[in-house]
């Protein structure tokens, strides 16, 4: 799971009062997630967020920010309660040493990858790559097998897909992935290949060709069944907490003044 600093510690880091942190956390102006009643601040997060508000000299190396776009906030996302499933995927995706996402049957992200693997953070830097990416999350989305299986992603490597349901329906869907296949790393006429199609530099490729999760047939068969099982979990949780927002809506209806 991805460190993360108490508001003491970040205090340290940024040399302000914790008003001001809590004040940046609840506008969104910082990364931050809530545990329970006390922020918490995931440090390499923290560590991007810093360097994109310092100058750099042209030479300088950012440190690989999580993903280059913020979860969606659509109605499918604010089912979710965004903190605790966050924690639940962290926890999944470490201990199946798998990367792991939500998101909804568009493909837009209702959670921040975990356990992300270098090769998909390193392209998720470019804009066509990074709609590549969306693109075939939507294209899993479509898959008609209900069980999950895998498959090759936009950038070669397996991944396989769970179904979310609020209630009886199906509204978003668990992503495991960043698996290399038994024929990793590429042939360099694949990578070229590979590097036209998401419209990047090949280097980009070769540099973060091993910064995979690496894993065996064995082990392959092991994890795809639970795909299915940890995202039925998200779908009890998002389907409670439809019905409490359903219900609190009622009761904020029936409580309106005439």
């Amino acid at each position: 799971m991805a460190e993360l600093l108490t508001t003491k510690q970040l205090q340290e880091i940024l040399k302000v009062d914790r008003t001001t942190i809590y004040r940046m956390a609840e506008a969104g102006r910082i990364p931050a997630i809530k545990v329970g009643n006390q922020w918490r601040f995931p440090r390499h997060q923290i560590e991007a967020w810093l360097w994109q508000r310092e100058p750099q000299a042209p030479s300088a190396t950012p440190p690989r920010p999580l993903v280059t776009s913020s979860p969606s906030h659509g109605p499918i996302a604010s089912i979710f309660p965004q903190e605790c499933v966050q924690l639940i995927q962290d926890t999944y995706a470490d201990l199946l040493d798998v990367m792991m996402i939500i998101t909804d049957l568009d493909g837009n992200m209702i959670t921040q990858p975990s356990n992300a693997v270098g090769l998909f953070l390193a392209t998720e830097a470019s804009p066509n790559a990074h709609q590549r990416c969306l693109e075939h999350w939507a294209y899993m989305a479509g898959d008609p097998r209900l069980q999950p299986g895998f498959q090759r992603s936009h950038l070669g490597l397996l991944c396989a897909r769970g179904l979310i349901r609020v209630g009886t329906e199906i509204k978003a869907m668990l992503i495991v992935g960043g698996i290399a296949p038994e024929d990793w790393p590429p042939p360099p006429q694949e990578v070229q290949n590979i590097a036209e199609f998401l419209q990047i530099d090949p280097q980009t490729i070769l540099d973060h060709v091993d910064e995979v999760h690496w894993t065996d047939r064995e082990r392959m068969q092991t994890i795809l069944p639970y795909v299915q099982r940890i995202a039925d979990i998200f779908s009890y949780i998002a389907t409670d907490r439809n019905r409490l927002l359903q219900r609190l809506h009622k009761i904020a209806e029936l409580t309106k003044l005439p």
